[in-house]
């Protein structure tokens, strides 16, 4: 009796039983897991519907669109004063524009760590580092992965929402390149006759009255006024009439927007 034979008749199974096997095992025909169904695949844009493109070129058209967010808050405590752009105000940039390309900004994991600190009056403030990963996720589902990292102080319960909360505003900014359009702080040091260049009034009034200019620009475009002290300026409108460019542009945000119904 061969190796083969005694190897069966050990394991209480003749040859013809192992060459059967053998044959089984041949014929078998391992299935392929069947792939995941398509989302989009029935899938019928509407009138409103974003355009399906990937993610990296949606978060391009959001970027576009939000050219610049000024330092409009202003912070003025215990003889500390500083402007800064709020998280509230960079929400208000990107929310509106996020949704008419069909980008999504979700937190995926958040990694906290906590401490104390003692105030000069003796109270106690509870201090929280969060790391967050965020998914952004384009129109079609594809998603990029980033991160962005926040820290906050408060005395009672809401440290870590803060915290969360200076995270996501750094999160927008910094993967949005968005700058402030705030005067360089070397713009100082140019060498005599320098300038810098400052759009007209007839420049802010042309974007604002084009019907491509989206309501989201409009907003920025009020603040970039407000910054450079412009406001107050007055222009001719699309009817041949003077108005000031905060009248104009509140009155075209309005109309683009509902608001004046």
């Amino acid at each position: 009796m061969g190796l083969r034979e005694n190897a069966a008749a050990a394991a209480g199974r003749t040859l013809k039983t192992d060459e059967l096997l053998d044959e089984m095992a041949a014929d078998r025909v391992v299935e392929e897991p069947a792939p995941a169904p398509d989302p989009l695949a029935d899938y019928e844009p509407g009138d409103d519907d974003p355009d399906m493109v990937p993610v990296h070129l949606a978060w391009l058209r959001v970027r576009r669109e939000i050219r610049a967010i000024a330092k409009g808050a202003e912070y003025n405590e215990r003889g500390t004063r500083y402007n800064y752009r709020a998280a509230d105000t960079v929400v208000q940039y990107f929310g509106p524009i996020t949704l008419k390309h069909g980008v999504n900004v979700l937190s995926h994991r958040v990694e906290a760590t906590y401490g104390s600190k003692q105030t000069k009056s003796g109270s106690t403030m509870r201090e929280c580092s969060v790391t967050v990963t965020y998914h952004i996720t384009g129109p079609k589902g594809d998603v990029l992965e980033v991160q962005s990292a926040g820290e906050a102080l408060d005395t009672s319960d809401k440290s870590t929402t803060k915290a969360q909360t200076v995270a996501l505003r750094n999160l927008l900014l910094n993967n949005g390149l968005i700058p402030t359009n705030d005067r360089d702080p070397d713009a100082d040091r140019l060498e005599r006759g320098a300038e810098v260049p400052v759009r007209s009034a007839e420049s802010y009034r042309d974007e604002i009255v084009d019907p491509k200019t989206s309501p989201g620009r409009l907003q920025q475009i009020g603040y970039e006024l407000s910054n450079l002290r412009m406001l107050g300026l007055k222009v001719k409108n699309e009817t041949g009439d003077m108005e000031t460019l905060d009248s104009l542009g509140r009155r075209i945000y309005a109309e683009r927007t509902g608001g004046g119904q």
